[in-house]
């Protein structure tokens, strides 16, 4: 009789167990899984902001010459006829080319 009256209390203890640690559903996981699905959305939305930016720059350059214009000078050294290109380098990138052109010039 003592059996028969503990038996749905320890039933219903494993199963409260194991909603709380066990199996791929437990308690535990679902907040594991909460906190990986607001950082995954977040994560979204960066990127989302990034390709809306990547978009607007592409239809600038699609459209727009004077932006085009800009991104040749700047990242190729690009120049129109008659205009003169100074560049401007720092001391370390200097020593170290000074270095390169005295290797080449002793041959080592």
């Amino acid at each position: 009789m003592r059996i028969r009256s503990l038996l749905p209390t320890a039933v219903l203890a494993a199963a409260a167990y194991f909603a709380l640690f066990g199996g791929e559903y437990g308690l535990f996981e679902v907040w594991r899984l909460e906190r990986q699905k607001v950082e995954e959305i977040r994560r979204l939305e960066e990127l989302r902001a990034e390709v809306e930016v990547l978009r607007t720059r592409a239809d600038s350059l699609e459209n727009d010459p004077a932006a085009l214009e800009r991104l040749a000078r700047e990242r190729y050294g690009m120049i129109r006829d008659g205009e003169r290109l100074y560049r401007f380098v720092g001391r370390a990138e200097a020593a170290g080319k000074a270095g390169d052109a005295r290797a080449a010039d002793t041959g080592s």
